[in-house]
């Protein structure tokens, strides 16, 4: 058996990031892969402005009595503040030339005179720039933003959007078909005969896919027949970048993927050192041009299926995507369970969620064909090879969903 890090490193050595990119708007660049560094070109903020609602004064008018002689909202450029008198200033609205310090209206007391003016007791102290917002203080006109290769969440389009960015280049979707194999398949409103099941895998993987961003083409359900299977994988490979299939990779009297792939183009065959999801296939489909389509195979049981996706097939679309950092994010937390039958051989990936406490607690069961146990976890522990677990220990945590 192939350890998971040297698989993922062969995978990943395999597949190079789709060269085009384009050009969208920033509101619908959510999930997309920034194709092109960007830089800023204007400060954030554009001027000094006041953090407060408040008034805009100068240090040297500390505890004296000033009239309110402008009125500054946020929109509006002031004019300069004059002298012996204090600025009325709202949250966002720039800070007029002359003042030196924002004080909170909450800590002044007011009083209107007979003539209808506003007059304004400042405190006894204050401090030089108080609740100000200084021009750059966010970002400096020139610097870097957003790097190449990352995919943006809606922080990034905010991000964008604040330094006027209404366009950003982004990679192309990665366009990935989809099917299964096997007779034994019945899709959901459709009666079920005698030892069928319903086509659960088509279900899970597509919405997993479609959580990365990719365009999606189903195929549907292939028989379990050798022409059959070489059509679908010739169809397939011309619509898409990557195929992807469940179950139907052994070596079975039924399963056909392993002669169509290998009468197209070349497939591997590895049995990866995890549990669950041992068989994994990748390979290539030759296209009529000469060019070709990548091919993941997985497993046909449902929570193998899932976490081969996850751990594998998941980092090569994102690499497809142009992704740089293609780690997957995961945490240590404490566990609120005991594991005491470890693999000895693989890496073992426990359906968990978290309790009230922010300690992890174990499905009860961990089939491979339990699916009922994925969505009720919100994450996998990841375990060594023959670790155990005791209560209290803490574990290697990989959330189920990217962070976007």
């Amino acid at each position: 058996m192939i350890p998971l890090s040297e698989a993922l490193t062969r995978l990943l050595a395999a597949v190079q990031p789709l060269a085009a990119d384009e050009t969208v708007p920033t509101l619908a660049a959510r999930g997309r892969v920034l194709a092109r560094t960007q830089t800023a070109p204007i400060a954030v903020p554009s001027a000094d402005n006041s953090a407060m609602d408040g008034y805009a004064v100068r240090m040297a008018d500390a505890g004296l009595e000033r009239p309110v002689l402008q009125r500054i909202p946020a929109g509006q450029w002031p004019a300069a503040l004059p002298a012996g008198g204090v600025a009325r200033i709202f949250t966002g609205a720039s800070l007029p030339q002359g003042a030196e310090a924002v004080v909170m209206q909450e800590q002044c007391s007011t009083r209107t005179d007979e003539a209808g003016t506003l007059w304004v007791r400042l405190p006894q102290e204050l401090s030089l720039g108080q609740n100000i917002r200084r021009a750059g203080e966010d970002i400096r006109p020139g610097s870097e933003i957003l790097a190449a290769g990352q995919r943006l969440a809606p922080a990034h389009l905010g991000l964008a959007a604040s330094v006027g960015l209404a366009e950003l280049p982004v990679r192309p979707r990665v366009r990935v078909a989809l099917f299964s194999t096997g007779d034994e398949l019945v899709m959901p409103g459709e009666p079920l005969p005698p030892g069928a099941i319903y086509n659960s895998n088509r279900f899970t993987l597509r919405a997993l896919l479609e959580e990365l961003g990719c365009e999606v083409q189903d195929f549907g359900i292939v028989p379990d027949q050798l022409q059959a299977t070489k059509d679908a994988l010739a169809r397939a490979a011309l619509a898409a970048d990557l195929v992807l299939t469940s179950g139907g990779v052994s070596v079975g009297e039924e399963d056909h993927l392993k002669p169509a792939l290998e009468s197209q183009g070349q497939l591997d065959l590895w049995q990866i050192a995890i549990k669950p999801g041992k068989p994994f296939a990748y390979g290539q489909i030759r296209r009529e041009d000469g060019s070709h389509a990548h091919f993941v195979g997985l497993p046909g049981n449902p929570v193998s299926s899932f976490v081969t996706f996850l751990l594998l097939a998941r980092p090569l679309i994102r690499r497809l995507a142009g992704e740089v950092e293609l780690a997957e994010p995961t945490l240590h937390l404490p566990a609120a369970f005991e594991w005491s039958r470890p693999d000895p051989r693989r890496e073992e990936f426990l359906r968990v969620r978290l309790n009230a406490d922010g300690a992890l607690e174990r499905f009860s069961h961990q089939g491979s064909g339990v699916l009922s146990s994925l969505a009720w976890a919100q994450g996998l522990v990841w375990l060594a090879p023959g670790q155990t677990v005791q209560p209290g220990q803490t574990v290697r945590f990989l959330p189920l969903l990217l962070p976007c």
